[in-house]
């Protein structure tokens, strides 16, 4: 398993729309078990695709309590099939945009069709913090980050802060593929 670079804000391919996955094989398992590392390494709950670096509509969380043993799970190519009425308002943050933190409000419970490793379609239905993970990464595939749910003036803030930063890093570096 690798640890991959973490793509961070502002770059472009943050607001790509990922493609889907067409085919479960190997390199995808692998893939998968590279990302489930990259994401315990930052250490996050959740892990988009498109966050290191490849534009694929897949992701990996697992948000298991600290005390109880780790759960990582791998959806490919999910959907929303449908959201609750029912809001819930969660502090988020993420690995592409570090140390930033804001209350985001999202439907309460969803229910996702996704591709397993299996290659199987399974269905999920979510609430708590399992169902604001899922849109969070979701909304990664699509392009859409959780700043997005913030005010303009925030969101413009937190832009300009890490533009500011990225100017003081090197670009990342991208995997061919």
């Amino acid at each position: 398993m690798t640890i991959r670079p973490l793509i961070l804000l502002p770059d472009p391919l943050l607001r790509q729309v990922s493609k889907p996955v067409e085919r479960v094989d190997d390199n995808l398992r692998k893939f998968a078990d590279d990302m489930v590392e990259t994401m315990y390494d930052a250490p996050g709950i959740g892990l988009a695709a498109i966050q290191v670096g490849e534009p694929l509509r897949m992701l990996v969380l697992d948000v298991a309590e600290k005390d109880e043993p780790k759960n990582p799970q791998v959806f490919i190519n999910p959907e929303i099939l449908a959201r609750s009425d029912e809001r819930n308002l969660h502090e988020e943050g993420c690995l592409s945009i570090p140390d930033y933190y804001a209350e985001v409000e999202r439907p309460a419970e969803v229910t996702v069709k996704y591709i397993g490793l299996d290659g199987k379609e399974h269905v999920v239905e979510a609430n708590g913090i399992l169902a604001t993970c899922l849109q969070h990464e979701i909304d990664h595939l699509n392009g859409v980050l959780f700043i997005d749910y913030l005010s303009k003036l925030k969101r413009d803030i937190v832009v300009r802060k890490f533009k500011k930063l990225a100017k003081d890093r090197p670009p990342p570096a991208r995997m061919a593929g």
